[in-house]
């Protein structure tokens, strides 16, 4: 199983967000932002800190694919 970011960049969409908006907002580097993009981990104090900036569930950001 890998963790997918996809739920995080369709909301972005749906807030009409880009991913330099998110990292502003939420006091990310372009490193986390990028290792999302390339599908690797990031810690969970960084998830909070997203879903805190986007006031939503962490199942809003992540999902678990096979």
């Amino acid at each position: 199983m890998h963790i997918s970011y996809q739920p995080l960049w369709n909301l972005l969409k749906e807030r009409n967000m880009r991913k330099e908006d998110l990292r502003l907002a939420a006091g990310l580097t372009t490193n986390m932002i990028a290792n999302m993009g390339k599908g690797k981990h990031i810690s969970m104090e960084t998830l909070i800190k997203i879903c805190e900036t986007l006031d939503c569930d962490i199942t809003d950001v992540i999902e678990l694919e096979k």
